[in-house]
């Protein structure tokens, strides 16, 4: 049975589901948009970073994820990778394990799904297994919301605030 939210409500739940299973400290969600990746949801937001925070393809392992279409998963110390990019707008950069999933819909990926630890933390295969399916069953979600609204990405999120 399906209920009737909006985009703000499905991406607080995706956030507290995936922290809920995972046991993670952070969860941020980031959408494509004119080529960049836009932060469009985090359990602990920051007005300033929602809708503005914005990563180019070829940066950050969110870049990189989105990319190469690929999981990455590090358990710790994940801000020495030497494909991180740090913002200190997030406090969650200095957070030890990083687990991110691309977020696709109709073959394409449409965004990045992060789970960040503060300490280190071995990803089991069951959680990495998880974020994969999340990451593919929320692409349809936020495709379809960003038709319906018939609005870009930042306009979506920019409502959100």
């Amino acid at each position: 049975m399906a209920k009737e939210l909006s985009l703000k409500q499905v991406l607080s739940a995706i956030n507290a589901l995936v922290l809920e299973f995972m046991h993670g400290d952070s969860c941020l969600l980031y959408m494509l948009d004119k080529g960049d990746l836009v932060l469009c949801s985090s359990n602990n937001p920051s007005p300033d970073t929602l809708g503005s925070l914005r990563l180019r393809m070829d940066e950050g392992l969110t870049g990189w994820v989105a990319r190469e279409r690929r999981l990455v998963a590090i358990s710790k110390e994940a801000y020495l990778d030497p494909r991180f990019k740090s913002f200190v707008e997030l406090p969650e950069d200095q957070y030890e394990a990083f687990l991110s999933a691309p977020i696709i819909a109709r073959n394409k990926v449409v965004g990045v799904i992060n789970v960040q630890v503060r300490k280190p933390h071995i990803f089991l295969g069951e959680e990495m297994e998880t974020l994969t399916t999340v990451g593919e069953q929320v692409g349809v979600l936020l495709s379809l919301a960003r038709l319906e609204a018939k609005e870009d990405i930042c306009t979506l999120v920019s409502a959100l605030a």
